[in-house]
């Protein structure tokens, strides 16, 4: 695969250490942080998370004309299988992310960068399918699966612990290559 992958506006390729700081200024605004998996107290902290090798291995940095305005997560995963043909499900799926500065938001940024993500795993990776999930009071991000013709698969009532105490619901979404390509 070569580097970056390039749409109209954009700019997709792998991240480096060098973007923590980037990724970090739009990881601790409110909106944003409000809706993520882990809130790091600080920068330090931060970054000790976002250079881990296991995770700086499946995140990509989306760029507007060199700057980093959002990152995106591409975890490549198994399918579950019956024992007898597991060696087939192997690295056939993934479960996307992503995080957008909301200083870009209404722009159609973020559906323009997870769009050409979605591409890219099927077309260029050739994966079979793609997940993404979500706290369903996080609007816009279930509104961008749909925009990106995600079927959602599962609503669950009160499933997951948010930060503020409170459990919320999640929803979760996938995609079938066949499906996108139709």
């Amino acid at each position: 695969m070569t580097w970056p992958v390039r749409t109209e506006r954009l700019s997709l390729r792998p991240a480096v250490a060098a973007d923590v700081d980037a990724t970090w200024r739009i990881r601790r605004i409110d909106s944003v942080v409000q809706w993520l998996t882990a809130a790091p107290k600080d920068r330090e902290e931060y970054r000790a998370r976002f250079e881990d090798p296991g995770r700086l291995a499946k995140t990509l940095v989306v760029e507007l004309d060199g700057e980093v305005i959002g990152d995106l997560m591409l975890a490549i995963e198994d399918a579950w299988a019956q024992a007898e043909v597991a060696d087939r499900a192997r690295g056939v799926q993934a479960e996307l992310g992503w995080c957008i500065d909301p200083a870009y938001g209404g722009r159609g940024y973020a559906t323009e960068a997870v769009r050409a993500l979605v591409r890219l795993c099927f077309e260029d990776l050739g994966l079979r399918r793609l997940t993404a999930n979500c706290f369903a009071d996080n609007v816009s991000s279930w509104r961008l699966m749909e925009r990106l013709g995600m079927r959602r698969e599962l609503h669950t009532r009160r499933e997951s612990l948010h930060r503020s105490g409170e459990w919320l619901d999640g929803l979760g979404y996938a995609l079938l290559a066949d499906e996108w390509r139709g």
